[in-house]
């Protein structure tokens, strides 16, 4: 199948201008002219829509997304439900890496497999974490470098909590083995090897990781922190390990394009820097006490829509915000065919309106996912 989008204004996610796009089957074929009487000299199908001035940018990559559902804080009938497809196309999701959070007794990471394999099935990429919070954290093997190694899936371990009360309350130590573990069954299967950290509300914020990286010999950029805006300190601190060469994650509600802001207006390094949903995870709130006050469940469209408030806030450039989802996010994760728009890679696609930005086409791995906001592909229970 061939798709030509004519008129575009591409952001790759850097500017290119006006330009067309040649989507080859799964793969970009070519960007620039494109002569549309050859492409139908071809003899193959294709379709061929005019954008006219539309901005075009990569497909969003989340990094963090609990594909199962998560919570249960609250207890048994406070598990959240599954994500379904039409949440990621609809927040112009194209990749997602999927985790479990606090809950891996009756959340398996085996069922986590099958619901990536599910999701890619029916037309985005997915990938997944091995562990959970607890250390020493489940696997599907006998450990988080074997998961690495033998499951095509696994690109590294999550989400491991420190600086929560949930938490399996780890040592440094322990946590440099994970770290030292997942990296080498990175190494040796082509892939990130990243440990991905949930942190609570601690007062200890990052120090365990400062002490990590201060203690063994271990990269920082195979450390990637998420919940970093629970408050001021916190966020100061994820600056820090930033500096270091670590990636940090802000967790996107309605005040993440303030974080941002701050992040860059304190020197904090943008291309360590990325944004995820926490999508279908819960949200609780406890007291100071550790009671529990309430719950809510997260939303993939929120990470869109803090991207688009992001933009308009005008405190970063739109290719610097387009960084934050997409290009950061696949070195980050090192998906190598993700998150930039290049010839043979995979043709992951958004045509977003050039006035408002909403969400006018998707495109996943080649297939039209959402047409003038519609979706096209349901998943299999929709």
């Amino acid at each position: 199948m061939l798709t030509l989008l004519k008129n575009a204004q591409v952001y790759a996610p850097e500017s290119l201008g006006k330009q067309s796009i040649l989507l080859i089957n799964n793969k970009i074929g070519k960007i620039g002219d494109v002569d549309e009487t050859a492409v139908k000299a071809l003899g193959v199908p294709y379709k061929v829509i005019d954008v006219d001035g539309a901005l075009v940018t990569p497909g969003f990559i989340d990094p963090h997304v609990h594909l199962l559902g998560g919570g249960g804080e609250g207890g048994f009938a406070t598990r959240t439900p599954e994500l379904q497809l039409s949440d990621l196309t609809n927040s112009g999701i194209t990749s997602v890496a999927g985790l479990i959070g606090t809950d891996g007794t009756t959340r398996h990471l085996s069922s986590l497999l099958a619901k990536a394999r599910g999701l890619e099935i029916e037309g985005v990429s997915t990938y997944i974490y091995t562990g959970n919070y607890d250390v020493p954290t489940p696997t599907i093997t006998s450990n988080v470098k074997d998961d690495a190694i033998l499951i095509d899936k696994v690109i590294g371990t999550a989400e491991i909590a420190i600086a929560d009360s949930r938490s399996g309350q780890p040592n440094v130590h322990e946590l440099a083995k994970i770290v030292g573990q997942t990296r080498v069954g990175g190494m040796l299967s082509g892939k990130a090897g990243i440990t991905h950290f949930h942190t609570g509300p601690g007062k200890s914020y990052l120090s365990i990781l400062h002490q990590l990286l201060d203690e063994y010999e271990l990269p920082a950029s195979n450390i990637h922190v998420t919940h970093i805006t629970r408050s001021k300190g916190l966020f100061d601190d994820a600056i820090r390990l930033a500096s270091r060469g670590s990636y940090v994650d802000i967790t996107a509600d309605h005040e993440a394009y303030q974080w941002v802001s701050y992040y860059k207006e304190n020197g904090g390094d943008l291309s360590k820097l990325t944004i995820s949903s926490d999508g279908n995870g819960s949200l609780p709130k406890f007291d100071d006490k550790g009671n529990l006050l309430g719950l809510g469940v997260a939303s993939t469209r929120t990470l869109f829509d803090q991207v688009v408030e992001t933009i308009k806030d005008d405190s970063l450039s739109l290719e610097e915000t387009l960084r934050l989802v997409t290009e950061n996010t696949a070195k980050a994760l090192k998906l190598e065919n993700k998150g930039t728009i290049e010839v043979d890679k995979d043709a992951d696609l958004l045509v977003l309106d050039p006035e408002d930005y909403q969400i006018q086409h998707v495109f996943a791995k080649g297939q039209h996912m959402l047409e003038d906001g519609e979706i096209l592909v349901r998943g299999t229970f929709e």
